[in-house]
């Protein structure tokens, strides 16, 4: 049994996500052996974050202004928004260069047995900015799970009862570059043969 203050740390670093208790007690053993100053630098980026930043307005990423600069950038196409689950699926999108409309973030995914999740995310914002806004194409970026499909087949519904001429469309899926066919799931292969192109 530690002392209480090592406790609590180490419960509230258990509480983040795949950190373990055996992990947030190494945690706290690290921070403690480095001393005052290393505690004091992550106390003072923790707070720097929680006082700066915001959600954005629009797409409802988290920013150090509202709205972000993804949404007030006049060079991003406004009828194009591509929906992703978390910020960090807004980063790998845009690394890849070849994506320049607005985002929505959904903070998470829709489960099947879980109607209560609903409210916590970001759904009912994303239509009411398709009632408000003139959008040509929603794209459906979000992970080809249960969690993933269910959330993608809410919003196709909702979205079509909104805005009926907006157009919908999901990632393309399919077998990875220099993949084998043999080691493919069932899943990513039936995509590749529904998703296959001619050339």
């Amino acid at each position: 049994m530690y002392a209480k203050p090592i406790e609590n740390l180490i419960k509230a670093f258990s509480s983040l996500p795949t950190v373990g208790p055996r992990t947030a007690e190494r945690f706290v053993f690290h921070l403690l052996k480095k001393g005052k100053k290393d505690v004091g630098e992550l106390t003072l980026a923790l707070k720097e974050l929680m006082d700066n930043i915001k959600s954005c307005e629009i797409c409802w990423d988290f920013s150090d202004t509202s709205p972000c600069h993804f949404c007030s950038d006049a060079r991003r196409d406004p009828k194009m928004i591509c929906v992703v689950a978390q910020p960090q699926d807004r980063e790998t999108i845009e690394r890849t260069g070849e994506y320049h409309g607005q985002y929505h973030i959904l903070r998470g995914t829709l489960k099947p047995d879980d109607d209560g999740i609903a409210q916590f995310l970001k759904l009912n914002e994303l239509v009411n900015r398709i009632k408000k806004n003139e959008v040509d194409e929603i794209i459906l970026a979000l992970n080809p799970d249960i969690n993933g499909e269910t959330t993608m087949m809410y919003l196709e519904r909702q979205i079509k009862n909104t805005a009926p001429e907006t157009k919908v469309t999901r990632l393309a899926r399919g077998l990875p570059m220099g993949s084998d066919l043999q080691y493919a799931d069932e899943i990513t292969l039936g995509s590749a043969l529904k998703h296959r192109t001619q050339n």
